[in-house]
């Protein structure tokens, strides 16, 4: 997901959707402690959405007060 998608999401949405990131990268931990994860880049990529997801729900939360 783009950041310029993330902005048009509500903070709703976005919460639901690091809830998500953070179960899938339990996921992709685990299946790389049992060394059958092929793409370890997933890892990375899964923090750096979560990351960005929070950066933006700041944003819309600082804005509406």
């Amino acid at each position: 997901m783009k950041l310029s998608e993330m902005r048009e999401k509500t903070i709703d949405e976005l919460k639901n959707q690091v809830v998500d990131w953070k179960k899938d990268l339990f996921n992709y931990r685990l299946q790389l402690s049992t060394h059958k994860l092929e793409n370890t880049a997933l890892i990375s990529k899964t923090k750096r959405l979560i990351a960005q997801a929070k950066t933006v729900i700041k944003e819309k939360a600082a804005a509406t007060k």
